[in-house]
């Protein structure tokens, strides 16, 4: 990632949309979550602002609208929150906030096997 880009609970479901559906429109994000949150469109102009304040987004103008796609993708802002929760609360008991996450987690065949060979080379290591 280019740089540490921290991304509010808010910001996170316009983010959601632009990744699924980039380049998007500020309407086009109001009509597919807006009414889960009870935004209006202004709300909506606000955190798309302030994602491109933040480096997230970026935007193009087509017409009089304005088009938004991302500079991040979905992975880079997953990994690092997940590296800025690993930080705050992995430390203090890592063992069970880990076993509680996957414990948890819907996972795949893939992502069991993957999980596995994590561990065997964190194994390997000792």
């Amino acid at each position: 990632m280019k740089r540490e880009v921290k991304i509010s609970e808010a910001e996170w479901g316009v983010m959601g949309v632009v990744w699924r559906e980039a380049p998007v429109t500020a309407k086009r994000i109001l009509e597919a979550i807006g009414h889960r949150r009870d935004w209006t469109l202004a709300t909506v102009r606000t955190l798309l602002r302030r994602l491109c304040d933040k480096g997230a987004l970026a935007w193009s103008k087509q017409g009089k609208r304005y088009l938004y796609h991302p500079l991040l993708t979905a992975e880079e802002c997953v990994r690092q929150e997940s590296e800025s929760f690993a930080d705050r609360v992995l430390d203090k008991a890592p063992f069970a906030s880990l076993l509680h996450m996957v414990e948890r987690a819907d996972l795949s065949k893939k992502d069991i096997q993957e999980l596995r060979r994590v561990l065997r080379a964190k194994e390997g290591k000792q």
